[in-house]
C-alpha cells in the first residue's frame, strides 16, 4: 500500500502539463466557481459557530474552579471539531457538484491515454450528478460517523496524538475516492466501484493527502485542488483500471 500511496502522490507532477497540453482548464472553470463558493459558506459557517459550540459545552462546567480553563480546551476542541467537519462538507458537496463537469474532464484523459476504442458506459449530465451525490453523500455519513470517536481518541494520553494523524488519512482517503470515481463511474457500478477503491486504498489515500494540503493553501489551494486532483487521481485509476493487479 505504501508504494500506491508514493504513486498516488506523484501523479500529481504530471497534472499541470497534462492539463495544459489536452487543453482542459476551460472544463474546470464551473467546478472551481463551485469549489470557491462552497469554501467561502463552510468557512463563514465554522467561523460563526466555534464560538457558540465552546461556550454550550462550557456551561456543562458547574465549578468556579477552573471554569476558564474548561471554556478555552472546550472552544478549541469545538473550533477543531468544526474545521474537521467543515472539510468534510466541503469536500464532498464540491465533488457531488461537479461530477458532471469532471466526469468529461476524466474521459478526454483516458482517449487521450488510451486511445478512442475504449469500452466503457456512457451516461448523461444528471446521471453522472445523481451517482457524484450517491457516493458523495455514502462517503459523508461513514465520513462524519468516524471522525468523532477518532477526536475523542485525542483525548487518551499518551496515543492521543494519533488521533490527528487518523483524521489526516481518513480524510485523504474519501477525498481521493470522489477523485477516482469521475473515472470509475464509466467502467463499474455503484458498488463494484466501492470495491475497486478499497482495494486501491493507497492510490486513493495518496491522492487525498495532497487535496488536503492544498486545501490549507489560502486562495490558491482551492482553486487548483480540483483540476490537479483530478487530473492526478484520473491517471492512476486508468493505469489500476487497465491492469490486471489492481490489489494491495
Amino acid at each position: 500500500m505504501i508504494q500506491n500511496i508514493f504513486r498516488g502522490i506523484q501523479a500529481y507532477a504530471k497534472a499541470f502539463p497534462l492539463i495544459s497540453k489536452l487543453k482542459l482548464w476551460k472544463y474546470f472553470a464551473i467546478p472551481i466557481a463551485i469549489s470557491i463558493i462552497t469554501a467561502i459558506v463552510v468557512g463563514t459557517l465554522a467561523y460563526s459557530f466555534s464560538d457558540n459550540i465552546g461556550h454550550y459545552i462550557a456551561n456543562f462546567w458547574k465549578w468556579e474552579f477552573g471554569k476558564k480553563t474548561f471554556e478555552v480546551i472546550s472552544t478549541f476542541l469545538s473550533g477543531l471539531l468544526i474545521v474537521a467537519v467543515g472539510l468534510v462538507l466541503y469536500k464532498h458537496i464540491v465533488m457531488a457538484l461537479s461530477a458532471p463537469f469532471m466526469s468529461p474532464v476524466s474521459e478526454k484523459i483516458e482517449k487521450y491515454l488510451k486511445g478512442d476504442n475504449q469500452q466503457h458506459r456512457v451516461s448523461s449530465f444528471q446521471e453522472q450528478l445523481i451517482r457524484g451525490i450517491r457516493i458523495n453523500v455514502r462517503n459523508l455519513f461513514r465520513e462524519l460517523f468516524l471522525t468523532i470517536p477518532i477526536l475523542l481518541l485525542g483525548f487518551i494520553p499518551v496515543i492521543g496524538f494519533l488521533s490527528t494523524i487518523i483524521l489526516f488519512i481518513m480524510q485523504a482517503y474519501y477525498a481521493g475516492f470522489g477523485n477516482m470515481d469521475y473515472t470509475l463511474e464509466r467502467h463499474y457500478k455503484y458498488k463494484e466501484s466501492i470495491d475497486f477503491v478499497w482495494k486501491n486504498k493507497g492510490v486513493a489515500i495518496g491522492n487525498g493527502l495532497v487535496f488536503i494540503v492544498f486545501l490549507l493553501i489560502p486562495v490558491v489551494g482551492v482553486i487548483l485542488v480540483l483540476p490537479l486532483s483530478v487530473t492526478a487521481a484520473t491517471t492512476e485509476t486508468i493505469k489500476k483500471i487497465h491492469s490486471k493487479d489492481i490489489i494491495e
